[in-house]
């Protein structure tokens, strides 16, 4: 018997939320109960850091126009990355890809500056404190899945205008902008895969065994 070993009803909850937690584009709008985003950031917080350099900033959109002009850049990033498709241009226009106007909440994340400090961990791969900042939004992805909120990551902008946008300091990047707040319902399966965009590979095409292209045994 395992003395650290969760029991089984806690191991399925996190198995169930990994399972449902989606991609939102759809919000409805209303208000998210008090203390809610506070608890959401603390799940992000627990994330684990190279080298414990923590490389995450959080900035909660409070103006409406601020909100606007993110929206109105989005949307024409959107176009631009249509036409840098065009095979699947209309494709791209169908899709919803951002809930700016919609969402209850809407946070962008960004990397701080003065990272070069950090060497821990990242002396041949710098790029470890994107990863670090990576699971901090999926901590809070799976908490807000988990509290019945929906979030999307909306990634569609151009870093070095969304970062005048904020004022962000020289050596600071933007990494996403997350949709937060209740929804109508959730997706049962991803979007895009429902949009029939691209399809979910087998296990086998993704998992090897003592180097690359090795089917694994188990």
């Amino acid at each position: 018997m395992n003395p650290h070993r969760y029991p089984d009803a806690d191991i399925a909850a996190i198995y169930r939320v990994m399972r449902e937690r989606r991609d939102m584009r759809h919000f409805t709008g209303a208000p998210m109960e008090d203390g809610q985003l506070g608890r959401l950031i603390d799940a992000a917080l627990l994330a684990p850091s190279v080298g414990y350099m923590q490389p995450w900033r959080f900035v909660r959109v409070s103006d409406a126009r601020l909100r606007e002009a993110l929206h109105r850049h989005v949307k024409e990033e959107c176009e631009r990355t249509a036409a840098a498709i065009p095979e699947r241009a209309e494709e791209v226009r169908r899709l919803k890809l951002e809930g700016i106007r919609e969402c209850t909440e809407l946070l962008l994340v960004a990397l701080p500056n003065a990272r070069e400090q950090y060497v821990l961990g990242r002396r041949t791969l710098p790029e470890m404190d994107l990863a670090s900042v990576a699971c901090a939004i999926q901590n809070m992805w799976l908490a807000a899945r988990a509290e019945g909120l929906g979030l999307g990551w909306v990634s569609i902008f151009d870093p070095d205008v969304v970062g005048e946008m904020f004022g962000l300091p020289a050596g600071s990047a933007p990494v996403a902008l997350l949709c937060i707040g209740p929804v109508p319902g959730f997706y049962p399966e991803p979007m895009l895969k429902s949009a029939g965009w691209d399809s979910p590979r087998a296990r086998e095409a993704l998992v090897f065994e003592n180097g690359w292209g090795k089917t694994a045994e188990s």
